[in-house]
């Protein structure tokens, strides 16, 4: 449960501990179109958090290890029952002109739920899959920035991603751009540049090179208000015969605090991705989310999360027809009453939806959870 702007107050060495236990009922558990199945499951899910520095502010240099197991125990399917792991190393360096960092996600998973620290419910669905799937994400990111002078910097970026599917088409790419910002106000940023990559696809997906001009923004008018935007072009070229395919792309995330208490954040975005069950196919990825929070009577917080996924096939290769279509969508109303400092508890309920132009990959599913969670 957010509390507003953190605390940019550094300590030297940070823990902290949470363990979260939810039970649900769940009435489509293997997203299925037809015949759903319904099960009741509990989820076991303790968070441990380590930290060196500045790891809440983050203008200082800090070091932070995030890492938290889940356990998916079924009632009545037990040969369903899953082990989650999500792990986050990030850390940051200062030395007035240049500051750099890392962040290392890893996230192996046995279920369909595409998890991450905030959003433990299961909010995205792989929908490429559409059935519970193993899948092992490995995500580094690392950014250089150099000012040159008071009013111009250079930020240099490096970026590794894998999505690992046992027995499907697995996929591993690296990237790197070089941007450069003008601080056009004192709190806006405005920045223009390249970024260039390479894609190993399992057969009999090609491997791929792209490249993509962007123009970007920051914003920060308070503590209360941060906006970050990116725009511009993909231009994806194919091992083969394949026409060089071209599209736009985007990334945008806002964070807003309006009142004491109050919480809105929003996030979008599109990109490509390969397909993990589609042979020779990618797909475009569109997507936005958003997440509101009250706190009412000091205990009590009101939530509510929504969002939406569009995914466009098309071919990677030649004499491959693409035509498949997902539209993704959830929401996901809840209520959680801080009892103590260090304890919570509250309800929540899940519905999710695709549909897509193949029947066999649609599916709607409907969840109520109650949750508690005990911090240190």
């Amino acid at each position: 449960m957010s509390e507003g702007p953190s605390s940019s107050e550094p300590r030297r060495f940070h823990y902290g501990f949470e363990f979260t236990v939810r039970g649900v009922w769940d009435d489509n558990i293997f997203l299925t179109h037809t015949n759903k199945t319904s099960d009741y499951y509990f989820a076991i899910e303790p968070l441990l958090t380590l930290g060196f520095g500045d790891i809440q502010g983050q203008s200082r240099s800090y070091l932070r290890l995030d890492y938290m197991p889940s356990a998916i125990l079924y009632v009545n399917h037990s040969d369903e029952d899953a082990f989650n792991q999500l792990i986050r190393l990030e850390g940051g360096y200062n030395s007035g002109r240049l500051r750099l960092s890392l962040e290392q996600d890893v996230a192996l998973l046995q279920s369909a739920n595409l998890n991450s620290f905030i959003d433990t419910t299961g909010l995205w669905a792989n929908t490429d899959a559409s059935a519970p799937t193993r899948m092992n994400i490995f995500n580094t990111r690392l950014r250089a920035q150099y000012d040159l002078t008071g009013k111009v910097f250079l930020q240099g970026e490096f970026d590794s991603y894998t999505y690992f599917y046992p027995n499907n088409i697995s996929d591993y790419t690296v990237s790197g751009g070089l941007y450069i910002y003008y601080n056009w106000l004192p709190k806006v940023s405005v920045g223009v540049g390249g970024t260039f990559g390479y894609n190993w696809v399992d057969n009999p997906t090609p491997n791929q090179t792209f490249e993509q001009a962007n123009l970007r923004l920051n914003y920060e008018a308070t503590a209360k208000l941060g906006l970050y935007a990116s725009g511009g072009v993909e231009f994806r070229q194919f091992d083969g015969n394949r026409d060089t395919y071209s599209t736009p792309v985007f990334e945008l995330g806002l964070t807003y605090y309006p009142f004491d208490g109050s919480t809105f954040t929003l996030a979008a975005g599109r990109r490509i991705y390969n397909s993990g069950f589609e042979p020779g196919q990618d797909f475009t990825n569109s997507y936005v989310v958003g997440r509101f929070q009250q706190r009412l009577f000091h205990r009590l917080y009101l939530g509510l999360a929504a969002g939406y996924e569009g995914s466009n096939y098309f071919a990677a290769a030649d004499n491959v027809n693409a035509t498949r279509d997902d539209n993704y969508w959830f929401i996901e109303p809840s209520l959680d009453v801080l009892i103590t400092r260090w304890l919570s508890a509250g309800v929540y309920y899940l519905h999710r939806e695709d549909s897509s132009n193949d029947d066999f990959f649609s599916f709607d599913d409907n969840q109520v959870g109650v949750r508690a969670t005990v911090r240190f």
